[in-house]
């Protein structure tokens, strides 16, 4: 129950919502009053838990209810809030503060989301955008990674985000970015055979037209395109030093 009420913090959740995500669209005739036991045995955990002003407070609104908590005190919240501000950061070419705020955004990962809570319809949708926006912030980790020539750093992370995420063609294409990069040729152009191969045997499909042309290009010259720090010109300058400010 406190789960589901996070999941929608400084939010009304109506009774019947309540019921209908415990009981999974089953309630028991006795599930009134075995709510509102669950929201006394709450309210006086929340009060046991924090004391301040300013804690955790569970409103009762016309027979619905609210989970009164600050922003700071959520880490989904924070978390969304650091990787908005990295993205900003990242179209501003400010790759050092994106890449820290990425850090500490994806550092307040502990697993899965919800992994020890038995979840219904409505947090199986709250936990489901969650895992999508950690893999975003991810994708955007590395991206600033490559374009601060850190390519060696972020190769082992991406073999196992291939692994994981085996039809995910933009991890592939990271991947064999940064092995060409780092003059692997030959494991650059593995992973392009082995990507086809799955997408062929999944979906009957072949990789897309940048993965086609990132192998043509490691073909002809050895590596892909040459990841950096873009100019004012709008030219790629060098890369900048590698700093090891996180571990992926």
């Amino acid at each position: 129950m406190l789960a589901l009420l996070l999941s929608s913090a400084n939010e009304v959740m109506p009774t019947e919502a309540l019921v209908q995500e415990l009981w999974e669209g089953h309630p028991p005739v006795s599930a009134p009053t075995t709510l509102q036991t669950y929201v006394y045995q709450l309210r006086k955990l929340l009060l046991r838990g924090d004391r301040e002003a300013d804690g955790p407070r569970l409103v009762t609104k016309h027979g619905a209810y609210l989970l009164a908590v600050e922003d700071d005190m959520l880490d989904a919240v924070r978390f969304e809030r650091l990787v908005n501000a990295a993205q900003r950061d990242l179209r501003a070419n400010k790759l050092e503060p994106a890449s820290a705020a990425l850090c500490q955004a994806l550092g307040l990962w502990h697993g899965s989301a919800l992994a020890d809570v038995v979840t219904g319809s409505r947090l199986a949708i709250y936990t489901t955008r969650l895992e999508e926006l950690r893999v975003h912030a991810t994708k955007l980790k590395i991206e600033a990674w490559l374009r601060m020539g850190r390519h060696h750093e972020v190769i082992a992370e991406l073999k196992q985000l291939t692994a994981v995420h085996p039809l995910d063609e933009w991890f592939h294409l990271r991947l064999m970015e940064a092995l060409s990069l780092a003059s692997r040729r030959h494991e650059a152009l593995e992973v392009y055979h082995r990507l086809r191969y799955i997408l062929r045997e999944e979906l009957g499909l072949e990789p897309g037209s940048e993965m086609q042309e990132l192998q043509r290009m490691v073909l002809a010259t050895g590596h892909g395109p040459v990841l950096g720090r873009a100019a004012p010109n709008g030219r790629r300058g060098p890369a900048l030093p590698q700093k090891a400010d996180c571990v992926l």
